[in-house]
């Protein structure tokens, strides 16, 4: 298996302040918006944008990135997986799923699990081998629990800053890449170039035709043509790739639902609408409906267990599982805020 990249320990405090916060918002809706455009409308010099997008990437707090269509990647549905250790062991543990280029989401937690991951069946996986031996086998894995995900219905893509007017939202709204041509089968179905432009892509959504020609040593019209065909096909999504701490919501907190079957699909169309939520899956196991969500505060968790969830049509039981940190995520490695390089391998012939 491909090593996952490490991150060097900062010693700088990150801070993201108002005008950032606004800019990230920004990117949330419209990854690819030029900086021009951007500075008119959040109403700042254009300057200003540039010199501090450039900041925030060079710092490490925000990525603008690819997300590669599932089914170009993955060979099935994902799992989670939840994690009981042996005492003193789960750092250890986590350490050893980073090594797991299938891990796309790593968490370290408090409750009735210790760890909970995301593993995406990457093509080529043997996911029997890894849920049956590789993972069960990890020293200090004292327990292990697997759940299919059957439906998605919020991914960590939907997840938005709430800072934006609506004006300045149709603005912006001008600059989101249309998928509007049919999607790609497989990567069998793309050339050398193409899967090659995808992977620039993967790693910084934001580039121009011009700037992956160079770096791939391709003519201008060969890149524009290829990324044409990758935004255009939905074979790659634009994202905003920012720790939600950074921005002012420390809290992560897993929610499972024990739901009656025919509240399932009211409870997870109620919960896709939240503010809050990053994922919301229904899955197999004891649960039928994972929550995912991130917060400012225990007070504001606390108002969404007893107002929202207490408001939910069916529930008969809850499990919470709150983060204490976030060790990977999108497939790209976290030191506190602080974001690392896309996990190799991901793109597979």
């Amino acid at each position: 298996m491909t090593a996952a990249p490490t991150l060097q320990p900062s010693s700088r405090p990150a801070a993201m302040d108002e005008t950032d916060l606004d800019i990230v918002a920004a990117l949330q809706h419209a990854p690819r918006v030029p900086a021009n455009a951007l500075a008119e409308i959040l109403d700042e010099p254009t300057s200003t944008i540039t010199r501090r997008l450039n900041r925030l990437q060079r710092d490490r707090l925000v990525r603008v990135i690819g997300r590669f269509a599932w089914p170009l990647v993955t060979s099935g549905n994902p799992r989670q997986l939840w994690f009981r250790c042996t005492p003193g062991r789960a750092r250890d543990v986590a350490v050893a799923l980073k090594a797991i280029p299938e891990i796309q989401f790593l968490l370290l937690t408090t409750g009735s699990a210790d760890i909970y991951a995301d593993l995406f069946p990457l093509h080529g996986t043997d996911i029997d081998e890894l849920l049956t031996r590789t993972i069960p086998s990890i020293p200090g894995v004292a327990s292990t629990e697997s759940q299919l995900v059957l439906e998605s219905q919020r991914v960590g893509q939907s997840w938005r800053l709430q800072r934006l007017s609506s004006e300045q939202q149709a603005a912006l709204q001008t600059y989101v890449v249309p998928v509007n041509r049919p999607p790609i089968g497989g990567l069998e179905d793309l050339s050398d170039v193409e899967v090659r432009i995808m992977a620039e892509l993967g790693g910084n959504a934001r580039i121009s035709a011009a700037e992956a020609a160079r770096q791939l040593g391709i003519s201008n019209s060969s890149a524009y043509r290829g990324m044409q065909l990758l935004l255009g096909s939905g074979a790659v999504s634009p994202r905003v790739e920012v720790e939600p701490a950074a921005a002012g919501f420390p809290l992560n907190a897993i929610i499972s639902l024990q739901l009656k079957p025919r509240s399932i699909a009211t409870v997870l169309d109620e919960l896709s609408t939240q503010k809050s939520a990053r994922m919301v899956s229904m899955v197999t196991g004891k649960a039928s409906v994972i929550y995912n969500g991130v917060f400012s505060g225990p007070a504001e968790l606390a108002h969404f267990i007893t107002e929202e969830i207490g408001a939910l049509p069916g529930v008969q039981s809850m499990d919470t599982c709150v983060g204490l940190s976030v060790l990977r995520r999108y497939w790209m490695d976290r030191d506190g805020v602080l974001i690392g390089n896309q996990v190799e391998g991901l793109l597979r012939r």
